[in-house]
């Protein structure tokens, strides 16, 4: 076995290692492999390249990609093109930030402290709710940790969730759930939201909370007051997942009645980075403060009476509390949190609710000109901020047609058979601000060229 040639390992540590695992070889290890499904040999693989003759290789596989910069991309699904103004990975890139470890020690970590700090004042802004983390892993995690949290807040084990809920982030609550013993409803849509008539026939004393996305995977924005209403009757939780972007116009959920308040940060001032890494966020009521996952900083004053930040309320987490703790979530991902925060700062109150603008502008304009295309329609009336559902010809094989809008330039929308076969040939569009009205009017002509 070739030694790695920076980790000493001498015959003996090896002849050991064996002994201690009752092996004679390393070939041993592999037994349980059965030999047809093993490679044998040396795996393909070019000589050594110098340095500059990766680099040209990497190139040309990068440009491979289809990416955003060279396509006009109408595909979100969960994922958005949005402008990235410059300066945030000028800021980012600084390495007191990109470099920085858990602040454990906030008396050499204030500076990234303030940063979370002005995230979680940001976020529970946004959201209408007192109480923000320092971030999570993605909306799909942070979700599910909502569900966890309402579970033991109520000691309740029904969850019920909206299938118009993203289908991965439904996929991520259920495999949380089974290992909490937590039962997963998922309740219809109708008009592409959430069924009021069936949602209220299925909440009962028995239901924890209630999860619902706006705008939801279809893009449509739902009657989270209404929803609210329902399960409050039933004594159980609000959970909302949000699009951030989308709040610079739309009302916050906590002044809805959202008990838990969660989703991703990517549509500010995130890249799409061919789906991730994301910032996920969670916001709660006051009441719920000591439930919440993760890390959350504090506003304090030190012996002089001058403002600083630490971390608090830290008896709730896992480096403390082990099996006892609120969530096995033992980090967060501030960098792209710091990346958020640049973005609401730079943008500002007014920039945010013009870029919001944008969108639902853009995004209604698209819609009139595709639904124009004969034979074509939106499939819902529901209202909807920068995504909508468009209803193809019945038999249309949407992955082809993506191919054919590739070739002109343009990466097409989401094939929603994939999850909802019920829904037919159906293509999931979202518009942000980055389209122009030259991209639309040229995506219609294709659409239409091609069906």
């Amino acid at each position: 076995m070739k030694k790695h040639r920076y980790i000493p390992m001498t015959e003996q540590n090896e002849r050991d290692m064996l002994a201690a695992v009752g092996a004679e070889n390393i070939e041993d290890l592999f037994v349980d492999i059965p030999k047809n499904v093993r490679y044998e040999g040396t795996l393909p693989m070019s000589s050594a390249l110098d340095e500059a003759a990766l680099l040209r290789h990497m190139t040309q596989l990068a440009g491979k990609n289809a990416d955003s910069d060279r396509y006009a991309s109408f595909l979100g699904a969960g994922l958005y093109d949005h402008q990235v103004p410059v300066v945030i990975n000028h800021m980012i890139s600084r390495s007191e930030f990109y470099t920085a470890y858990t602040p454990y020690q906030p008396e050499v970590s204030q500076g990234e402290l303030q940063a979370i700090f002005e995230f979680q004042s940001y976020i529970c802004e946004l959201t209408g709710m007192e109480v923000a983390n320092a971030s999570m892993y993605d909306g799909a995690t942070a979700m599910a940790e909502a569900a966890s949290l309402a579970s033991g807040a109520t000691k309740r084990k029904k969850i019920i969730v909206s299938s118009a809920v993203h289908p991965e982030t439904r996929a991520v609550v259920r495999t949380y759930a089974y290992g909490l013993g937590i039962e997963v409803v998922e309740v219809g849509f109708d008009n592409g939201v959430t069924d009021l008539k069936k949602l209220e026939s299925m909440i009962d004393g028995e239901t924890a909370a209630v999860l619902v996305q706006s705008p939801n995977f279809f893009g449509a924005v739902e009657n989270v007051k209404a929803i609210g209403d329902l399960v409050h009757a039933q004594k159980g939780l609000m959970v909302v997942s949000a699009n951030p972007l989308s709040l610079g116009l739309l009302e916050a959920p906590g002044k809805l009645g959202a008990d838990i308040t969660v989703g991703d940060a990517q549509p500010l001032g995130i890249s799409g980075s061919y789906g991730g890494p994301t910032c996920g966020y969670f916001a709660v009521s006051k009441a719920l403060m000591r439930k919440i996952p993760g890390r959350i900083v504090g506003q304090t004053t030190d012996k002089n009476g001058k403002r600083g930040f630490v971390l608090t309320l830290q008896a709730r987490e896992q480096h403390i509390r082990r099996d006892k703790a609120t969530s096995n979530i033992c980090s967060n991902q501030a960098l792209l949190a710091l990346s958020a925060s640049i973005y609401l700062s730079v943008m500002g109150r007014q920039g945010l609710i013009d870029v919001c603008d944008l969108n639902l502008k853009k995004a209604h304009y698209a819609a009139k000109q595709l639904s124009a295309i004969k034979n074509v329609e939106s499939a819902f009336t529901s209202p909807f901020f920068n995504e909508f559902v468009l209803k193809l010809p019945e038999g249309t094989d949407i992955e082809a047609l993506n191919e054919k809008l590739l070739e002109e330039g343009f990466i097409g929308g989401y094939n929603l058979s994939r999850e909802y076969p019920e829904l037919g040939s159906a293509m999931l569009i979202a518009v942000t601000e980055k389209r122009f009205k030259e991209d639309i009017d040229r995506f219609a002509e294709i659409l239409e060229g091609s069906l």
